[in-house]
């Protein structure tokens, strides 16, 4: 049995960490009490003081902290496969995303901002960093998105309290003892548990910033949470991303690259396609192309040798995607392929395809964050982006056509904080992702993804 602490004391209460492919345990992390999460948050604050003063050394511990993790790859990969249930060449390939974060965020350098007027001294902008940050990441790619948080969180001189899902607490535990070895004592510590931890962890009147990755609902209760206190606050709620092609693209041109763009993750990715918008006279088309594909993907534990398809995280989530499945079964949708839980143990569910549905389903209003795809076919571009904008959602979109000028036309039309042409989720951590309407405060990645970690001052130098 793997054990992994983020934090170790003898007679603590535990959390049991299930393998998705087995249903079985694998691990147990502890679930902390709020005494010692007290602990952690003033071990932080104290780090604080000394850690906020030298930008370079900063700097050069990033660069420390990503040959950490990729040193360590081969320990990690089987970790998070295991715990999370993604192949395990998706598992190696999020602690390559994870470098390439650590990294960025060590070399970037952003430009001191001068600011002009009439008076006779200097003017320039200032960013200072606000002390100890709370960060919450989630279950999909849990690695890779807590240190996109840590990474800027670091680099502007805070120090960071990091809060994994209880789902998947283990590898980022592991990687917070090999950072142990490369931070000086307090800059970040990981502590586990339920949900009294991240209660405590927000609420905590040292910290002064929260970052989170997560469903809505909870987002809101941080919200609330951080405003009582004036909190700096970065929120990324997830996302129901619109995807339209247009009426000039042959299905079997994109259709290979849509599948497996909405099938990223096994449908675990909150910027994947997750309402696919056809033309109507092409939507057969379509549907057959999705359909072959989802027929014949290899679907198993991720350790097996290859699988392009793990199961769904955990229990809650794929009976959440069975159950909107059976809703727009109900409503008379089309169930073309899949959409029968298999028996057995663990938490599979087969790549789905639906159609024959409407855009009003709940299916399609609602993020299923599973392997599940609803095809619709539209008559109209200003339908598809009037089905595009509805909702609450406004994380990523994109748009597919052969005349790109025509493409970007439609793309920027829709609301959403990331917009593609002719391809989806592609991502960098150059590339600052801003949600609108229920998908986000603030930013994550690049330069505006210091800002959520930052205080801005501005110094006034007299002639």
């Amino acid at each position: 049995m793997t054990r992994a602490y983020a934090l170790s004391v003898p007679g603590m209460a535990e959390l049991s960490i299930i393998n998705p492919a087995t249903g079985a345990v694998f691990a147990q992390v502890p679930d902390l009490t709020v005494e010692q999460v007290d602990e952690t948050v003033e071990a932080a604050a104290l780090a604080f003081g000394t850690w906020r003063q030298d930008e370079e050394y900063r700097r050069a511990c990033l660069r420390a902290c990503a040959d950490a993790v990729e040193a360590a790859a081969g320990e990690l990969a089987p970790l998070l496969t295991a715990e999370q249930g993604k192949p395990l060449s998706e598992a190696r390939r999020e602690l390559t995303g994870t470098t390439a974060w650590l990294r960025y965020y060590a070399d970037v350098e952003p430009e001191p901002e001068e600011l002009p007027s009439r008076l006779p001294g200097r003017a320039t902008l200032q960013r200072r960093p606000l002390g100890v940050i709370a960060a919450i990441a989630p279950n999909n790619f849990p690695v890779l998105i807590a240190m996109a948080k840590v990474a800027p969180a670091l680099r502007v001189g805070n120090t960071v309290v990091l809060k994994p899902s209880p789902y998947t607490p283990v590898t980022t535990a592991r990687v917070g003892e090999l950072l142990s070895d490369v931070l000086p004592a307090g800059v970040l510590r990981v502590v586990t548990g339920g949900d009294q931890v991240g209660r405590r962890m927000t609420g905590h009147s040292l910290v002064r910033g929260i970052s989170f990755t997560g469903s809505t609902e909870v987002g809101r209760a941080i919200a609330g949470v951080a405003a009582g206190d004036l909190k700096r606050l970065t929120l990324e709620l997830g996302g129901n991303d619109p995807l339209i092609v247009l009426d000039d693209v042959e299905p079997a041109g994109v259709a290979e690259e849509i599948f497996w763009r909405a099938f990223n993750n096994n449908g675990q990715a909150c910027v994947a396609p997750k309402r696919i918008f056809v033309p109507e006279a092409r939507r057969s088309a379509f549907v057959d192309a999705f359909a072959a594909l989802a027929s014949s993907a290899r679907v198993g534990a991720g350790d097996a040798p290859d699988v392009q398809l793990g199961p769904v995280n955990n229990a809650a989530q794929r009976d959440r995607v069975a159950e909107l499945v059976a809703d727009a079964r109900a409503h008379g949708a089309t169930i073309v392929t899949g959409g029968e839980q298999p028996s057995g143990d663990g938490y599979f569910y087969p790549p789905t395809i639906v159609t024959d549905i409407d855009p009003g389903d709940r299916l399609v209003v609602e993020e299923q964050f599973g392997p599940v795809m609803p095809v619709i076919g539209y008559r109209s571009v200003d339908d598809a982006v009037g089905w595009a904008n509805a909702g609450r959602w406004g994380l990523g979109s994109s748009v597919w056509g052969a005349d790109e000028k025509r493409a970007i036309a439609v793309a920027d039309r829709i609301d959403a904080g990331a917009s593609w042409v002719n391809t989806h989720t592609a991502l960098s951590p150059a590339f600052p992702i801003a949600g609108m309407k229920w998908s986000g405060l603030g930013a994550e990645g690049g330069l505006r993804g210091l800002d959520g970690y930052t205080a801005f001052q501005t110094r006034y130098v007299a002639s």
